[in-house]
């Protein structure tokens, strides 16, 4: 685990490097295994030393890591299941360990550069997540664990008490408490920890850390004297960590903090409230009109933002224009239905102008600011459309009634008769239309509608035959479309062909753009064949597709809209398939390949994408102006790192031109190491390699500290397999004191560390 974690009124302290028991750092700690029962994220829990750590109890986010998208904006999503996106911002990735943060000093305020203006509660199971122009870079799920109270003291002892919910992996947690007073007493050092298993001895303590069968547990620590067991005691703010997974190299991922009595909502000054203090949103389309004495008001009912409360209804306020005495007569209603869209205000004088408010009512209160409609006398006729239009079909149907203008009454009858009456208003046995109608049978609709203001629209009217003859069922696509230039190839099963005896006699395909609107007229394939190359679709544009089927009887219905593809130009850039290639013990050629781009009359330029101009995992391209370049991927040696290189292939012809890009990864071996000791004049580390034939360095002061000494790694005494490593260092060579903690680094890219030295 490569967390930063912020301490309030202190500095930024180091979290889990290494396996437990080698951990540096802050509070409690869980590590859920994949059998927890909560949701999972969408993505994959960020690589090392990428990391998303979270703090639910101050709504808080460190970004860690990214360091290979320094200068990208990033947007961060918290997503809770059956309620969506709860909080989101956007962040700018900055060089160091942390990227960013939000609703932290310093950092960004929920609803940055997304508009959804509101401090999300952050829950275990909710989803935090990360992505760059769309595209996933990782997430975690909250775990579930946390302290239950605050600690208790009984002469020198300290119990600590909290929940660990249902597949919370013992062997990873811990629960911490972090106190910069300790230092100055025989803990020397400004946080405790307990760690699973009876009473375990540590520098002016012994802690223990127990699980019970009704998901709590129960930390204890024992200390040498009672003043600094006080010092612990009036610690505040009591911790339970949880990391999400642990990758090969015990690099542990996806942190949560639950952090005992911390507060959530605003982090800082400015930030939007959370979601029990936000007021709901207002309603959209406000229409207001004046109609005879009456104000009629219409609008669109609002949606609450996920998380914040439910909206409850509405209120709905004319306020006349004129002042008298410093007043000004007001009137209004307040509706209990959030699905309400409508009301009238009565009994209003005459001669009098009206700024009418509609605000949501909800438990966090109403609309703030309300903003004022000016109610207006309409006298345009409004106009009804009807789809489908009429005709003949071989199965029921849907009506579907539009209005041009919002909040208008579509009424409609089933017998030819009119269904607006004398006054302009409903005749008897007219239907009130609101949702989509079901045609099942033969027959005549009639229709009208009546806007806001009283105006009626003219009458019309579609008339359906149902002939209830078997259609074939929709087909299904068998894969995703596949892009060709200016066309694509999509390809699906044979449905059902409606009954026995039947037979399909052909299918249509539709093409849609992005948007979802028609592309041109649907081209057919006879009913034997169920692939169709779609021509004469535009170049680098991006398009989804519907396919039917048809028999003797008719059309059967469209199938569901298929996955999107992009269609390629007259220009296209194909800078080949990712690869993963392995650090080896000398440079390892690696080949790109766009021999998938345009060729004729082409030229090519191929580019590393670089983090900084001093990114260390820079390479130099042979060949860059071909199709298949080549570089030379180092020996590992710091600071370079294994994430992935990528390279931007821009082709050009025709006076146009695409880019396309590719990414190596490095693969490197997985390091351990099994035994560090020291003695004066002998010094010992011991190690395993997933791989053969590297050299081991180890380094004192950190990942790019000095080499005291390097091993080989050779093949493991079978049954083993893999590679072993001893160094050891005598008399003059060995350190003259303890290191304390080092760090391993394989040419073959591994590394682990910060690792105890213990003394012999």
């Amino acid at each position: 685990m490569n967390s930063k974690l912020h301490e309030p009124g202190g500095p930024r302290l180091r979290v889990g490097y290494g396996r437990a028991g080698t951990i540096a750092g802050v509070s409690a700690v869980l590590c859920a295994t994949s059998l927890m029962a909560i949701p999972s994220a969408s993505a994959a829990v960020p690589t090392f030393p990428d990391n998303l750590v979270v703090f639910p109890d101050r709504d808080f986010i460190t970004i860690e890591g990214y360091q290979d998208r320094v200068g990208q904006t990033a947007l961060v999503e918290v997503t809770r299941k059956g309620a969506g996106v709860i909080g989101s911002a956007q962040g700018v990735v900055t060089a160091g360990d942390v990227a960013f943060e939000i609703n932290h000093p310093g950092g960004y305020c929920w609803g940055a550069g997304t508009g959804l203006n509101v401090t999300p509660d952050i829950q275990p199971g909710d989803v935090v997540s990360i992505k760059f122009n769309g595209a996933d870079a990782g997430a975690t799920t909250v775990q579930d664990a946390y302290v239950t109270e605050h600690s208790s003291l009984s002469g020198t002892t300290l119990t600590v008490r909290g929940h660990a919910g249902a597949g919370v992996n013992p062997a990873q947690m811990e629960q911490r408490i972090v106190e910069p007073a300790l230092k100055d007493t025989s803990v020397g050092r400004r946080d405790i920890r307990a760690v699973p298993g009876e009473l375990t001895a540590a520098d002016g303590y012994s802690s223990s850390l127990v699980f019970g069968n009704d998901g709590t547990f129960t930390a204890t620590y024992e200390f040498n004297d009672a003043a600094t067991a006080g010092i612990a005691a009036a610690a505040s703010g009591e911790r339970a960590m949880a990391w999400e997974v642990e990758d090969a190299d015990a690099n542990r991922q996806g942190l949560t903090i639950a952090e005992f009595g911390e507060l959530g909502g605003p982090g800082m000054g400015g930030c939007p409230n959370g979601p029990l203090q936000s007021g709901p949103v207002g309603p959209t389309d406000v229409k207001v009109a004046k109609v005879n004495g009456d104000v009629k008001v219409n609008w669109t009912p609002a949606q609450a933002i996920p998380g914040t409360p439910a909206i409850t209804g509405y209120r709905v306020t004319a306020v006349g224009r004129t002042v008298t005495g410093h007043e000004q007569s007001e009137a209004g209603v307040r509706i209990s239905d959030p699905r309400a869209s409508s009301t009238t205000i009565k009994g209003l004088p005459s001669g009098e102008d009206y700024d009418v408010y509609v605000v949501s009512v909800s438990a966090a209160g109403e609309t703030f600011p309300a903003v004022p409609f000016i109610a207006e006398t309409d006298t345009t006729q409004p106009t009804v459309t009807a789809s489908p239009g009429g005709g003949t079909f071989s199965t029921a149907q849907k009506l579907t009634l539009t209005a041009n203008e919002q909040g208008c009454d579509i009424f409609y009858t089933v017998d030819g008769s009119d269904p607006i009456g004398s006054g302009g208003v409903a005749a008897e046995g007219a239907t009130l239309y609101k949702d989509p109608v079901p045609v099942t049978d033969s027959g005549k609709f009639t229709f009208a509608a009546i806007d806001p203001s009283g105006n009626v629209s003219d009458k019309g009217s579609v008339e359906f035959i149902i002939t209830n003859d078997p259609v074939p069922d929709a087909p299904a696509f068998t894969g995703a479309p596949v892009a060709g230039k200016g066309n694509a190839t999509v390809s699906w099963s044979a449905p059902n062909p409606g009954a026995e005896g039947l037979t399909i006699s052909g299918y249509t395909v539709q093409a849609f753009t992005e948007e979802g609107v028609a592309f041109g007229t649907g081209q057919k394939v006879a009913g034997d064949v169920t692939s169709l190359v779609y021509e004469g679709l535009a170049g680098d544009t991006q398009y989804r597709f519907t396919v039917r089927a048809t028999n003797i009887n008719g059309d059967g219905p469209e199938s569901p809209m298929s996955d999107p593809v992009t269609v390629q130009g007259e220009t296209v850039a194909n800078a080949g398939p990712d690869q993963n290639v392995n650090r080896g013990t000398t440079a390892t050629t690696v080949t790109l390949d766009g021999t998938g781009s345009t060729t004729a009359g082409a030229t090519y330029q191929w580019r590393q994408v670089l983090a900084s101009p001093t990114d260390p995992d820079a390479v130099t391209l042979a060949g860059s102006t071909t199709l298949q370049p080549t570089f030379s991927l180092p020996v590992y040696k710091y600071p370079m790192t294994n994430k992935p290189l990528t390279f931007e292939l821009t082709v050009t012809a025709g006076g146009g031109a695409k880019t396309d890009v590719v990414s190596v990864t490095p693969v490197p071996d997985r390091v351990t190491a099994g035994q560090a000791q020291w003695k004066s004049r002998d010094f010992r580390v011991t190690g395993t390699s997933s791989a053969v034939g590297g050299t081991i360095s180890i380094r004192v002061g950190g990942p790019g500290g000095t080499v005291i000494g390097t091993a080989p790694v050779t093949a493991a005494v079978a049954p083993e397999t893999g590679g072993v490593f001893t160094l050891r260092l005598r008399d003059g060579n060995a350190p003259a004191t303890n290191p304390g903690t080092i760090w391993v680094e394989s040419t073959l890219g591994g590394t682990a560390g910060p690792i105890t030295v213990v003394n012999k």
